[in-house]
């Protein structure tokens, strides 16, 4: 089984241009960014903003899946994608993503818990996706 989701961007101009990206729920429609979103502190969403929210959601996602195959349930999962763009030669690249993530579960120890948050950080879609440096930080309460 494949599933399809799409997201589309419209572009104008050179690279001090402006654009707008969408999401196929419409969740975001039609979302304003630029140059000066990216990489002026404007006000405004952008690409790095975007993927961080995708990971920090795909890997809560993936946890909670990890941790009831084991029997255990996340009262709440609490989720940050820091998501750093590094100038890189001529251009620039993603080069980290630091996870922090604050969990609340009942009723587990913490090397089972170690465990599972540890591979729900390398079973992630959007983990498997990135070629670049992941961290997590993490706190158990419970």
């Amino acid at each position: 089984m494949t599933i399809h989701k799409k997201g589309s961007a419209h572009w104008e101009g050179d690279i001090k241009g402006k654009g707008t990206v969408s999401t196929e729920s419409g969740v975001l429609n039609q979302q304003p960014y630029g140059f000066n979103t990216r990489f002026e502190g404007e006000k405004g969403t952008n690409p790095e903003e975007l993927i961080g929210a995708a990971h920090a959601a795909c890997f809560s996602m993936a946890l909670s899946l990890m941790l009831g195959q084991e029997g255990f349930k996340a009262n709440s999962i609490d989720t940050t994608a820091d998501v750093s763009l590094d100038k890189k030669g001529e251009g620039f690249a993603i080069t980290k993503v630091a996870l922090t993530s604050t969990v609340n579960v009942s009723d587990i120890d913490t090397m089972t818990f170690d465990e599972i948050i540890n591979k729900a950080k390398a079973g992630c879609p959007v983990s498997q996706l990135l070629n670049a440096e992941i961290t997590l930080d993490y706190k158990l309460e419970s």
